[in-house]
Order: structure tokens, then C-alpha cells, then sequence
């Protein structure tokens, strides 16, 4: 499982890494029942602490995502259409508000900012 760590992201790593694998269940690249890797082989093959990865997978499981099966695993839950839907959406704004802060941080325009979405979006068609 590849799940991009950035070291100077204001973001945890902890929290890249349950969101690399959060993206990884909404998109279906793992699906309902999958085993991610155990926590130990998922912080050496991150060359992260086993309390990181700990923290990712103990988000997760909150996050209704994944299921701890003590001495078997973490297994991706099976979510609904609904369910998936709302979190992807929830991860949209999420994504948008940050670049709304970060473009008003910037003093870039409104206008500007909806002309970059625009091309982004008519980009992926």
C-alpha cells in the first residue's frame, strides 16, 4: 500500500496516513473485508513509529472505516453507498475549505480561485 508521507506537512503523519488509507476505501481500491497491513509492517515500510501507525489505525476504527479483530487483524468495514458518499463529500469541503483559507492567507481573489476550479474540473472530463 503506497500512502504518500510529507515530514513538513502542517498536517501529522498520523493523520496522512489515516487519510491515505481513508481515500484508499472511498476510491474502492480496498475493499469491504480487505486486511490492511499489520501496524508494524505498515510503520517500517513508512519508516514511522509503531505509536504513528497505532494512532492512524485507533482513527479509523473510530471513524467507522475499518474493524480491530484482536489477534487476526484491521479489516475495512463495509460501508453503504450513502455512508461513502457523505464521507467523500465531508472530504471535499474539508479540501475546500483549506484552499479557501489558503487563497484568502494569499490575498488571492475569489473570482480567481473559482476560475482555477473550474479548469481543474474541466481538466478531468
Amino acid at each position: 500500500m503506497h500512502i504518500p508521507i510529507d515530514p513538513s506537512a502542517s498536517a501529522p503523519i498520523y493523520e496522512q496516513i489515516r487519510e491515505g488509507i481513508a481515500a484508499a476505501i472511498l476510491s474502492g481500491d480496498l475493499a469491504p473485508g480487505d486486511a490492511l497491513p499489520s501496524i508494524r509492517v505498515l510503520a517500517r515500510d513508512l519508516r514511522v513509529s509503531v505509536i504513528t501507525t497505532t494512532r492512524a489505525y485507533n482513527e479509523l476504527v473510530a471513524d467507522g472505516l475499518v474493524d480491530a479483530v484482536r489477534g487476526k487483524g484491521v479489516f475495512v468495514r463495509a460501508q453503504d453507498a450513502g455512508q461513502l458518499r457523505e464521507r467523500a463529500l465531508l472530504q471535499i469541503d474539508e479540501a475546500l475549505d483549506a484552499a479557501v483559507r489558503a487563497a484568502r492567507g494569499a490575498g488571492i481573489a475569489d473570482r480567481e480561485l473559482t476560475s482555477r476550479l473550474t479548469q481543474r474540473l474541466e481538466g478531468e472530463r
